[in-house]
Order: structure tokens, then C-alpha cells, then sequence
């Protein structure tokens, strides 16, 4: 096939021999400059990471769909907090959910541990050596305004995010060199160093692709609710500033026939409304307000689930198992502030924290301690180091604690015969090594007189009952805690600013890491504002580390390299772990279908649907329950006029409401919703 630049080159009339040697220049010229494709860049339907796409060029849908899943209904989530900016790629402002509005190049197939499919791009084309990659894209990919997507679209993507966007995308792609057009619908990305970093390719196909027409006037760096303009299933119907928002499906969305789409993005509306914090949330779901719930509270999960509208069975409550990757979660310190400089102090506080008393008094034992940055996965370090390991370690030395040669990493434990008491007398060692000491029950700084002090922060009210009793255990040691909850929005703001002294943090990872170690631990990103260095490491073993795995040039290579920086993290005791667990805690009122399978990796909340049947049902048993328990005492409520059930279509056997109970159903389902609504309201004022 020829390049097009050269088909380009060869539409020069040539009549004379002066112009048939100009024209064989410019075939010579446009040959070299051409990118290589045929056999040293063949085209490709899907990328991995390592081996091969599961599924063929010719896939119908994936397996943990149901590609016949009908269409429209609606769905009604929750949100915290507020929101005031639909641009959700720039340091400033609050988004809300905008998932579904924008296609990137690429799908991220959530039952593979990393591999991409096309979707605005048609073909990709890469070498080898993944020194570069290029992508074709769709004919038929448009904006909701029914313009094309172009290749102009990609490269104003890749340049904004770079230039104007949040930090996170100017390390992300920091070595994607450029994007520059090779044919009309095509767009090639150079990377620096060549193929060093495996992943840039599917890096890029992650990228959201923005209308640069659209753009253009505007200040992609403000905060803007304007609705924007997108090219995905979804666009934004309505909303109200900090209160809600509406996500409707596009009827004529380019994309709705392909292969990675099918069985996808059947709900016609997903409402979001907005709860001030998490209890009052809770509240609103049980009487009816919006249908689905993920819960993140062990202790609400045990005790909170047992309302009338579950043991009817009008609400579903089950745990769906996952295989993903749970990351660190953990008490992380800020280690820019003078007091947590000292891996000793570090570790020393972490003899505080009884996990095995939370676990058992506070989580009903749901949870496992997290002993890896990569938990749940085969990515974790365990034991010492193996002979491969070490091979990568060994030149580190000197560079890194020695415990990483000679320890198998375990946080403190209060399992078995050892108590509190003891991790707290190994604590006082530690700090006493640090140059701490005790003087009337106070723990000061042996040099300077001065108290260890500190602050907690928090996002959440419900982390109070674990914090509080870990800074009672701090505070035996001599140290004075506090512990400060502050809405998201300040949080938020804090933690982009580095404004802490600890917090509780989760850093997620996936079963193929690359470039957002970088993000999360190397040097480079340390000082920058917004990024997700709020640990503040700046360590040139660790940045050699994250080199090592971003270059990994196979999957045994990459879990190798992987579990020596899990250990040297590890032993740096940058953050007190947490505890993970290995399954979804749902609760939704039982209007939905959803496929057999489950994504190994994902919920697959967008492969549901809502079954007209059930939603029918459903409103029958609310109000039966309302008759017969009343509204004081069942907690339930009819959903809104505009809830994914009343927006249901009629189930097609023939069946159809009767007006007047549709009337009825309607103003019972309002009295008891404001009814609930003001038992809140009440509630709240009291507590305050």
C-alpha cells in the first residue's frame, strides 16, 4: 500500500523530463518521510500490554454483556458534596460525574488485565519496538453537534491536556513527543526514548478526545457550566448547579453498533443527586430517592441493611466478587513536614494502629490487612526477594533500607499473644532511636523541647470511630492528635496543595502499571501541585525503580520489576496500610437486570438495564408497604416522578396501568416522599 503522503505526490502532472525528475524527488522525499506501516508497523484492531487481545478483529460483544439488553428506563445515583464546573480535566473546580460524554481512541476492557480496543479509532498501527504509534480514526465518529472527529480533535486533545490541563496529564504523556497528521484520518504519536516505556501506546488510547472547534473562544483552563459538547453515548439534559445532574442517552450516537458498545449504555437517563454528606445519603436511598448504592462502611453494611423494603424484597442486597488489583490504602504521611522526614518515626507510629481491634469491633471482620502496594494481585511482593529481584536490587544497595534484603515486609500486628501494649513498647524504641524522649508523659524532640504534634485530616465523618481510637493510641505514646473533618471541596484543595500532615489515602493500581507510578512516587512530581505525590517521596533508587517497570519489555519482567518497588515502598513505611476487601457491597431497588457474568475487573454498571416488569412491580410494593407499615416506620418512599421507574417503558406482553392507580400510585409516592424528606431535615437540625 502506498503511504498517502506519496499518493499525494503522484497526482503532479509531469510532461517534461525536468518535471519527471522533480516529480521522482518527491516520491524519494515523501517515502522517507512517510511512516514505516506494512510489515514493520502492522495494523491492529485491539493493543496489550503483554500477549495477545482476547477477542478477534471479527468479536461481536464482549462476554459480560448482554448484547439483546433493552433500551431506556432511567437511573438514579447519589453524589456528595457539589459541584460547579462541567470541565472535569483542569485543576479548578468541582465536577460531577460526566462519565459516557466523551470517547477516547481506545476502550479499556475491564475483564483483561491490559488491553485496549478501537473505538474512535478504527485501526492502530505501532512497530515493534512501540516506538511510536498511529491511529486511523472512524469514518463515521461524530460530535453531538454532527461534526466529524478529527484528527485536528486528537492532537488539540493531547496539546490542551498537556498545556492547561490537571498535573496528572502533563506526567501521563510527558514523553509523548508529539502528534502530528499523516493522512486524512490518521494521527501518529513519536515517543521520547523510543520504546522504553511499553505502555505509551495504550496510554494514548485512554486519552479523551475534545473538540477543538468547540474550544476555541473559550478558556479550557476556567471553570465553565456550559454544557459540553461530547462525542460519547451520553450527553448532559439538565441540571442544577451543586444539587443535580442529568445524563441522557444519545439517540443517534455514532458509535452505538460497535462491537466494544453492544449491551452498553442501556439506561436512557442516569440522574444524580446530591447529599451533603453520606448519612443523609443513606437516608434517601432507603426511602426511594435513587436506586443503587456501593457500600464502603463495613459497619453500615452489617447493621444498616435490614429494612422493611429489603426484607420485602422490594431492595436487593448482595455482594458481587471482583478480581481487581486493591492498591494501598493507608494513613499516608506528608513526609515535607520536618516531623515525618524520619523512616524511624514513621514506622513507630504505625505500632499504633491496631488493625486486628478495628477489624473485629468496628468491621465486623469484613476486612484483610493490606500488606502490599499491589494487594489482591500477583503484582504483590511476598517473602524475601527472589533471585531475579535481587539481580535488580543488588545495585540499589546502599540506596535503599537494608531491611528489603533481609525482612519479609508484615505492618505491626496484634495477632496471637502480642498486644498493644507491646507494638507500643517497640514504638518507644523507634522513637527513642529517632532522638525522641518522654518528659512529663510528653513525647518531645530529645534536642529541641518540642512536642510531637500533628494533624489527622479527614474527607468523611464515617472515618471518625477508626481514627479517633488510633489517635488515642498515638496520644499514649505522648503525642498530641488531632483529627479534622472538612467537606470535599476543601480536602480536595488541601491535599493539590500538599496542606497536611496525614491523611487517609488510596493510591489504586491496575494489573499493568506504568506511568502512573510516576505520578504517584517519582521525584519530578514531588513539588507539583495537584499531583499525586502527596507523600512527597523524592528518592532516586525509587525513581530508578519506576523506570525499570515502565520498560519492562514482557509480564514476567514486569511482575519482577514490580515487586522490588513494592519492597523498597514498603520498607520506606511511607504510609500506616490500611485494609482491603476482594467484593462490591450493593443495595438497589429491584427494578434492574443484569448480565450473568460480571467483569473480572470492573462492576459494569453501564451493561445494566432497567426490566419495565420489575419497575411495575416494585412501585405496586412500595405502596403496599407505605399501607401497610406507614412512613413513619417503613423508611421507604415512592420514587420521584422522574425516577428510573416511572420512566420505564411498558412491558411489551400487552400489560398496561390503569390511569387511575397510575394517579394514585403518584400521589401517595409524593406524600411519602416528603414525609421522609422532612423526618431528615428534622433529624439533621437535631444533631447540629
Amino acid at each position: 500500500m502506498i503511504p498517502e503522503p506519496v499518493k499525494d505526490a503522484m497526482t503532479i502532472a509531469s510532461t517534461t523530463p525536468v518535471r519527471r525528475a522533480l516529480l521522482a524527488c518527491t516520491v524519494l522525499v515523501a517515502l522517507a518521510a512517510a511512516p514505516a506501516m506494512g510489515a514493520e508497523a502492522p495494523s491492529h484492531h485491539a493493543l496489550a500490554m503483554h500477549g495477545e487481545p482476547a477477542h478477534g478483529p471479527d468479536f461481536d460483544h464482549f462476554e459480560f454483556v448482554n448484547p439483546d439488553a433493552p433500551k431506556g428506563g432511567q437511573m438514579v445515583l447519589s453524589a456528595i458534596g457539589t459541584f460547579d464546573t462541567f470541565n472535569p480535566y483542569v485543576i479548578k473546580g468541582t465536577p460531577p460525574p460526566l462519565t459516557g460524554v466523551w470517547d477516547t481512541l481506545l476502550y479499556n476492557s475491564p475483564n483483561e488485565a491490559f488491553t485496549e480496543y478501537g473505538l474512535l479509532a478504527e485501526s492502530i498501527q505501532m512497530p515493534d519496538d512501540r516506538s511510536w504509534v498511529a491511529f486511523t480514526l472512524r469514518e463515521e465518529a461524530r460530535w453531538h453537534d454532527g461534526q466529524p472527529v478529527s484528527v485536528e480533535d486528537v492532537i488539540f486533545s493531547l496539546e490542551t491536556l498537556k498545556k492547561d490541563g490537571l498535573p496528572f496529564f502533563r506526567s501521563y504523556y510527558r514523553d509523548v513527543s508529539q502528534g502530528r497528521k499523516t493522512g486524512r484520518r490518521t494521527v501518529r504519536f513519536d515517543f521520547e526514548g523510543g520504546g522504553g516505556n511499553r505502555e505509551l501506546p495504550l496510554i494514548i488510547g485512554q486519552m479523551p478526545i475534545l473538540p477543538k472547534h468547540w474550544w476555541e473562544g473559550r478558556n479550557f483552563a476556567a471553570t465553565t457550566l456550559e454544557r459540553p459538547l461530547g462525542s460519547g453515548p451520553y450527553r448532559v439534559a439538565d441540571f442544577e448547579s451543586g444539587r443535580m445532574i442529568v445524563l441522557e442517552r444519545v439517540d443517534d450516537y455514532w458509535g452505538r453498533d460497535l462491537a466494544v458498545n453492544r449491551g452498553r449504555h442501556n439506561i436512557e437517563r442516569i440522574r444524580y443527586e446530591y447529599y451533603r454528606d453520606m448519612t443523609v445519603a443513606l437516608e434517601g436511598f432507603k426511602a426511594g430517592a435513587f436506586d443503587f448504592r456501593q457500600e464502603n462502611n463495613s459497619k453500615l453494611w452489617a447493621t444498616s441493611y435490614n429494612f422493611p423494603a429489603v426484607q420485602k424484597g422490594l431492595v436487593v442486597v448482595e455482594q458481587i466478587p471482583n478480581q481487581i488489583p486493591t492498591g494501598m490504602q493507608g494513613f499516608a504521611f506528608n513526609t515535607r513536614r520536618p516531623l515525618f522526614k524520619d523512616a524511624r518515626v514513621r514506622s513507630a507510629l504505625a505500632h499504633a494502629f491496631d488493625f486486628e481491634w478495628t477489624n473485629e469491633n468496628l468491621f465486623y471482620g469484613q476486612y484483610t490487612r493490606t500488606e502490599s502496594y499491589f494487594s489482591n494481585s500477583e503484582l504483590a511482593s511476598d517473602g524475601l526477594p527472589s533471585e531475579e529481584e535481587l539481580e535488580i536490587l543488588e545495585p540499589l544497595r546502599g540506596q535503599i533500607p537494608d531491611a528489603v534484603f533481609t525482612k519479609e515486609y508484615a505492618p505491626p500486628s496484634t495477632q496471637g499473644d502480642r498486644a498493644l501494649r507491646d507494638n507500643l513498647r517497640d514504638a518507644f524504641a523507634l522513637l527513642e532511636q529517632a532522638g525522641w524522649v518522654v518528659r512529663d508523659k510528653v513525647l518531645v524532640d530529645g534536642e529541641t523541647g518540642q512536642r510531637m504534634s500533628f494533624e489527622i485530616l479527614l474527607n468523611s465523618p464515617a472515618f471518625e470511630r477508626i481514627v479517633l481510637p488510633f489517635a488515642r493510641n498515638l496520644e499514649r505514646l505522648g503525642a498530641e492528635v488531632s483529627v479534622r473533618t472538612v467537606d470535599t471541596a476543601q480536602y480536595q484543595n488541601r491535599m493539590d496543595n500538599f496542606d497536611f500532615d496525614m491523611a487517609v489515602e488510596s493510591f489504586g493500581q491496575s494489573l499493568s502499571p506504568g506511568n502512573e507510578q510516576i505520578d504517584y512516587w517519582h521525584s519530578s512530581r514531588a513539588d507539583d501541585p495537584g499531583s499525586r505525590n502527596i507523600i512527597g517521596i523524592s528518592d532516586p533508587a525509587i525513581d530508578k525503580l519506576i523506570e525499570l517497570v515502565l520498560s519492562a519489555p514482557d509480564r514476567e519482567s514486569l511482575i519482577t520489576r514490580t515487586r522490588a518497588l513494592d519492597r523498597v515502598l514498603l520498607w520506606h513505611h511511607f504510609v500506616i496500610p490500611n485494609w482491603h476487601i476482594q467484593s462490591f457491597r450493593v443495595a438497589y431497588w429491584n427494578k434492574f437486570g443484569r448480565p450473568a457474568e460480571s467483569p473480572k475487573y470492573g462492576l459494569g454498571l453501564d451493561t445494566w438495564w432497567v426490566e419495565s416488569a420489575k419497575a411495575t412491580q416494585l412501585e405496586r410494593g412500595r405502596v403496599e408497604l407505605a399501607a401497610a407499615e406507614g412512613p413513619a416506620e417503613t423508611g421507604t418512599a415512592q420514587a420521584p416522578a422522574d425516577s428510573p421507574a416511572a420512566a420505564a417503558p411498558q412491558a411489551e406482553s400487552g400489560e398496561t396501568d390503569n390511569s387511575r392507580l397510575s394517579t394514585i400510585l403518584a400521589i401517595l409516592g409524593g406524600i411519602v416522599l416528603a414525609i421522609t424528606v422532612m423526618r431528615i431535615m428534622i433529624r439533621n437540625r437535631r444533631r447540629r
